[in-house]
């Protein structure tokens, strides 16, 4: 195993530039970023005419007053410019801080006066007039840059045209600007339990991090290996998979702005490496069966497929299936799951990923059934991302082992604490609350319950600030409750409510696509999903999954009512993060009254 030491010399005296640098002199020539164009053809690009746009990027930028220690705020999707303004910045020893794009102008305010910004880039003519809305407010922003201009944007400071016209400045000599102590990045709470908070993070901490997770991957190469950018960059996820590490190790990156289509562009790029929310991994599997219950021939053949073949890929997991099982699953793959891997685009992943939230224990078996390599990983932007993660021998239930060079143990209380050379410098302008976190051993406490096992798999409770404690005293995972109920098969979507209440209940919301292939089986006629949830069928429906689901709790931890919804939660909103996490304050305003019913 791979220790903090052996990292930390690995790392010595690196940062982001001098390691984009070393992949652009091993794969120049590859493809690094690709992208669609308005009319639907593709546009490439390769790290070494990459490097020639940072160059020019980072000497457009110093123009304009850009400096080391400078903050630049980004707002932009997931599109080519982004990589490029994202490394310039580094480039100059400045801080890019990506925001999330449905930031309001009051939240610009906030967020780009924390973080000192001087600079700030939109995409385009409407995040531009969000900016310039926010700038009044804001003393120390001077310059706003637009990227695609227009009528609308000619107000700019700049365009990223005119920043690709300046003269390159030498890449070489200014990767030695940035120090590893230098901070290559802000992440920003999502803020579901109060304001944001700006997370420190240094050139140190990310390629530490890097080393973490190639040692936890131990791939003899990543070149060629494709991946999916669609996750918002002011994720530390998308941050640290879809941007700094495919910069540091040669990944070739398909830029997916809108990520609704990611099903799509899954399908055309067929990715090597696919991290995904809870959310993402749902929607796939809701469409599987959708798909699958249209046709009760085949969905029994692979009800019976996925029966047969469980126990053996969980055996082949951990090394114990004998040559008979493995010729039975591969036979089974053959005839029934090698299609669903290609119709859904993830027949060449390698390795699979989700994170963020939660995922049902029974989920993530079945996609490792059908061949999906999929594997949970826990961390937070305190983290950079990894903390614990076991990529191969996966136990579901669980987020795996301490990944390499970092220490996870519990606290008295049962508190996950980390340390290791990826755990963050601190929250920006806010000492206290950085003390809160962080002990003088350089433990950081993550606010997260855990249990350990005997091979030190880890498993997640809930949130320690989101624990239930009902009426009577119980305390109680909302989160794992939420995990089962998502298993009935015709609910997307789930709130458990309980706190000071007599018994825990719940907030289901129907998936859009299996509830309304349920009801068409069902003879049931309908205008819309919101129609469906007020159907007695479907409730019905709904109550007869919940005992099942609910078998494996006690009873006092046992949903016992659940409020049918139809509208599916959208993220980015007052009930979900932009990683679909529940903001439960949210919720519990906007369905007072629903819940109010179910305890009346």
């Amino acid at each position: 195993m791979t220790t903090s030491a052996e990292i930390d010399a690995i790392v010595e005296g690196q940062n982001v530039p001098k390691a984009f640098l070393e992949t652009v002199a091993s794969y120049g020539s590859n493809v690094a970023l690709r992208w669609k164009n308005d009319d639907d053809s593709w546009s490439e690009m390769t790290f070494d005419e990459l490097a020639v746009q940072v160059a020019k990027a980072a000497a457009g930028l110093q123009a304009h007053g850009v400096e080391r220690h400078d903050r630049v705020m980004l707002m932009i999707r997931n599109n080519h410019e982004f990589h490029v303004l994202d490394l310039a910045c580094l480039f100059l020893g400045a801080t890019p801080v990506s925001i999330y794009n449905s930031s309001s102008p009051e939240q610009i305010a906030y967020l780009c006066g924390d973080a000192g910004a001087s600079v700030a880039i939109a995409e385009d003519a409407g995040f531009y007039e969000s900016i310039v809305k926010a700038q009044g407010d804001l003393d120390g922003l001077k310059k706003v840059g637009i990227i695609h201009d227009s009528a609308d944007g000619v107000g700019a400071d700049f365009t990223y045209a005119e920043l690709l016209a300046a003269d390159p400045v030498d890449l070489a000599a200014n990767a030695e600007i940035a120090q590893p102590e230098d901070l290559a990045t802000l992440i920003y709470t999502s803020g579901t339990t109060g304001p944001s908070k700006g997370v420190m993070i240094d050139h140190k901490n990310i390629t530490w991090t890097l080393e973490c997770l190639k040692a936890a991957i131990a791939w003899d190469s990543y070149e060629g290996k494709r991946i999916v950018s669609y996750l918002p960059m002011a994720h530390i996820a998308e941050r640290m998979t879809g941007h700094y590490q495919a910069m540091m190790v040669g990944l070739e990156v398909t830029c997916c702005p809108d990520p609704t289509q990611i099903a799509v562009y899954a399908g055309h790029v067929k990715p090597n490496i696919m991290f995904g929310v809870p959310r993402v991994w749902e929607k796939i599997y809701a469409g599987v069966n959708a798909a699958l219950s249209a046709d009760a021939e085949k969905e029994k053949a692979v009800s019976e497929a996925l029966e047969a073949a469980g126990p053996i890929r969980e055996k082949m997991t951990f090394g114990t299936a004998t040559e008979e099982e493995i010729e039975t699953y591969n036979f089974l793959d053959a005839v029934a799951f090698s299609t669903i891997r290609e119709l859904v685009g993830l027949d060449q992943v390698e390795i699979a990923i989700t994170g963020a939230a939660p995922i049902p224990a029974e989920m993530l078996a079945w996609f490792r059934t059908i061949g999906v390599p999929l594997s949970e990983i826990y961390g937070l932007s305190e983290t950079c991302g990894p903390t614990t993660w076991e990529p191969y021998r996966v136990k579901a239930g669980s987020v795996g082992v301490a990944a390499p060079g970092i220490e996870v143990e519990l606290a008295e209380d049962g508190e996950v604490r980390v340390r290791g050379g990826n755990i963050f410098r601190g929250y920006l302008n806010l000492p206290d609350k950085t003390a809160e976190v962080m002990d003088d051993d350089g433990w950081f406490y993550t606010g997260d319950i855990g249990e350990l096992d005997d091979e030190g798999y880890l498993k997640i409770v809930d949130r320690k600030k989101e624990l239930i404690i009902t009426a009577g005293g119980k305390n109680l995972s909302p989160a794992n409750l939420e995990a089962a109920l998502k298993m009935i098969p015709i609910v997307g979507q789930a709130c458990a409510i309980g706190d000071q209440r007599p018994f825990v209940s719940a907030l289901v919301v129907l998936d859009p696509e299996l509830a309304a292939q349920w009801a068409e089986q069902q003879g049931i006629e309908f205008n819309s999903v919101a129609e469906l949830a007020e159907n007695e069928v479907v409730c019905a429906e709904i109550d007869k999954g919940l005992n099942e689901v609910m078998a494996d709790f006690n009873n006092a931890e046992r949903v016992k009512k659940v409020k049918v919804l139809g509208d599916e939660w959208m993220p980015d909103s007052e009930l979900l993060t932009p990683t679909s996490k529940l903001k439960r304050r949210g919720i519990h305003t906007v369905f007072q009254k629903e819940i109010d019913e179910i305890y009346g």
